[in-house]
């Protein structure tokens, strides 16, 4: 059914979670994995802490070393369990979008990515990337949210529940 899964991580938890949720779906199905993080370009006025404070080569080098520390642990996720990984780190001004292009250009055939499953005015305040990428892929998307009682406690265990793009 599924050839390559892309899984978005930004390096959290609860997206080390999507990630581990993901290989173990692709290993069972026989299926490669294809690993994206994206962070947003440097911009000389942000409201983001590091673009404030850092010059544009900190940031950069700031953005990569996270960004290969993110891949890093997804691809040992990945080789653990014998699946074939590829990283890709991205940047784009609406990370959404370079989600949903990626999967495009490396020919991947579902999305698997994390939601903290916020409600109210947290969800309007902080948004989501989650729900961007539900609206705007084409390509089918699998949502890994934690689980309501641990979401209650703060915790973060998936479950994984698939999404209609």
């Amino acid at each position: 059914m599924y050839r390559n899964v892309l899984i978005a991580t930004d390096g959290s938890e609860l997206a080390q979670k999507a990630v581990d949720h993901g290989v173990a779906m692709a290993q069972a199905i026989n299926a490669k994995v294809t690993v994206v993080t994206v962070s947003e370009p440097f911009h000389a006025f942000a409201v983001q802490p590091r673009m404030v404070t850092d010059t544009r080569e900190q940031y950069e080098q700031h953005v990569a070393a996270c960004a290969a520390e993110y891949l890093a642990a997804a691809k040992k996720a990945a080789s653990a369990a014998g699946v074939t990984c590829d990283t890709v780190h991205v940047q784009y001004p609406h990370p959404h979008q370079g989600i949903i292009d990626t999967a495009t250009q490396k020919g991947c055939d579902l999305i698997v990515m994390a939601s903290h499953g916020r409600r109210g005015i947290s969800a309007v305040v902080l948004g989501s990337e989650t729900v961007k990428v539900l609206t705007h892929s084409a390509i089918p998307v699998l949502v890994v949210r934690p689980s309501p009682s641990a979401a209650s406690l703060g915790q973060e265990t998936p479950s994984a529940r698939p999404a209609a793009a």
